[in-house]
């Protein structure tokens, strides 16, 4: 259920997703608004969990991974509990920051972040040629990162 939010809530997470370091006198100051009132919509934010995480954003080239890997993934047999061992080897494996279980001709979607194509290769041996329930998968290699952003486009509920 959609949490309800007013003008002031949407300003908030607006500049929070932007730097989500300001102080509460910087934060209320671009908002138009108290430092108070704003501790207390904050707070509020995160205990209806609006506001999941307040995280760094490191770009896994600086830490070597050099490579974005999106691969699309087709089991076998849609059975719940095979689902669900693929979806923990998904959780265990580091080199893996998103997995979507999707519709239409893939049934994951996995962005994968490694040093190189023998990192790569590691990781299929491990998740899929050594699980009978992978049917097929498909590797796309980015060539470029042409946008990555974690920001929610606030503006379109503010605008409306």
């Amino acid at each position: 259920m959609a949490a309800k939010l007013d003008e002031l809530d949407l300003r908030l997470l607006g500049e929070l997703q932007q730097n989500n370091q300001l102080s509460m006198a910087e934060l209320a100051e671009r908002v138009n608004s108290s430092p108070a009132t704003c501790i207390r919509r904050v707070r509020r934010l995160r205990e209806e969990k609006v506001i999941i995480a307040d995280v760094s954003i490191i770009d896994p080239a600086a830490l070597g991974r050099t490579m974005t890997v999106i691969v699309e993934v087709n089991i076998e047999r849609e059975r719940a509990d095979l689902i669900e061992l693929f979806k923990k080897s998904v959780l265990k494996c580091d080199q893996i920051s998103h997995c979507y279980y999707v519709t239409g001709d893939a049934d994951f979607v996995l962005f994968v972040h490694v040093a190189d194509m023998e990192e790569y290769d590691e990781i299929i041996s491990r998740l899929f040629h050594d699980n009978g329930n992978i049917k097929q998968f498909k590797t796309l290699v980015a060539i470029r990162r042409v946008k990555n952003s974690t920001r929610f486009p606030i503006r379109r509920f503010v605008d409306s």
